[in-house]
């Protein structure tokens, strides 16, 4: 088993465990100085690069649906400057990013920031995002050894979204991770696994999983995937969809959808009765399985590195 595999098992316990430590944390950090979580009504931008950037689109949806406020999500590298907000979110996984390390401190002083991050330390030094940002919330028992993020990425946005407590048609963090449990060891699809094309389809807050998910299938497997809007997919993308290519809707599946993928010959894969990030693993899942079946080491994806850091 690959490292990115074992670690992918384990997230519905660094879940159960995120759960735990946002109730825990937020208590904490509420009379800090940096404040903690985001309070309702306040104005909120969320940041991140890669991966980190579709968690950021992912709670900022969540964060509106559950009614706490405006919430923008922006890569940090293009994150705009005149714009006024009352508290800015940034995640990343080793605390080392240049382009949020850069964007935290041009805004340190400004308006106060929150920091997730997996690394705490560098060695014997704190890791740089430790003084950059206001607070910071450490989830280092989800770290991971690969250069492919998946369990730190998806425990982040548990741990957010714990955070922001019910939301209206959206499982707990408790649930979704009993959903988790089924998703780390059911079989894939064959047909899902041997097809040659992948489009990933989300709506509202489960668009950016629909990122995630294809840019894990390119970083593990260098495949040819796509993602988009939901209501969008009609409006020109469905035309690459087609017999032995797949499109794979995170979520509720819009009316009507299933019958134009039918139509243009392609297959359909929409588990809306599992929670969308529990449905997640299963997307990393199959890339791991290609990025095996065509001879790469999912653990050392081609021209990546762990944390991109600029001269």
């Amino acid at each position: 088993m690959s490292r990115t595999a074992a670690e992918i098992a384990t997230q519905p316990a660094c879940w159960r465990r995120a759960a735990e430590a946002a109730a825990s944390w937020g208590a904490t950090q509420a009379s800090s100085s940096g404040g903690g979580f985001p309070k309702p009504g306040e104005r909120v931008a969320v940041t991140g690069c890669g991966t980190s950037w579709f968690m950021a689109i992912a709670y900022a949806a969540l964060r509106e649906a559950a009614g706490q406020g405006e919430t923008d999500a922006f890569a940090s590298s293009e994150f705009p400057a005149g714009r006024s907000y009352d508290r800015v979110v940034a995640i990343t996984r080793s605390g080392t990013t240049t382009e949020v390390l850069e964007l935290l401190a041009d805004l340190k002083g400004k308006v106060p920031t929150v920091a997730l991050t997996a690394t705490p330390r560098l060695g014997e030094e704190a890791s740089p995002v430790m003084e950059a940002a206001d607070s910071v919330a450490v989830l280092d028992w989800a770290d991971e050894e690969s250069v492919v993020q998946t369990r730190f990425a998806t425990t982040a946005l548990a741990f957010l979204r714990a955070g922001l407590g019910e939301i209206p048609g959206v499982k707990s963090v408790a649930d979704a991770a009993v959903d988790a449990e089924l998703a780390v060891t059911e079989p894939l699809p064959a047909s899902v696994v041997a097809a040659e094309q992948w489009t990933f389809l989300g709506r509202g807050w489960t668009y950016g999983l629909a990122l995630e998910a294809a840019l894990k299938m390119r970083e593990a497997a260098g495949a040819w995937t796509e993602s988009y809007p939901a209501m969008e997919y009609r409006h020109g993308p469905i035309s690459i969809t087609g017999p032995g290519r797949v499109a794979w809707m995170f979520g509720t599946l819009p009316e009507g959808l299933a019958g134009d993928v039918a139509r243009v010959g392609g297959e359909l894969v929409a588990r809306q009765e599992t929670d969308p990030l529990a449905d997640l693993i299963r997307a990393q899942r199959l890339a791991v399985a290609l990025a095996e079946s065509r001879g790469f080491d999912p653990d050392r994806p081609r021209n990546l590195t762990r944390s991109v850091i600029l001269n």
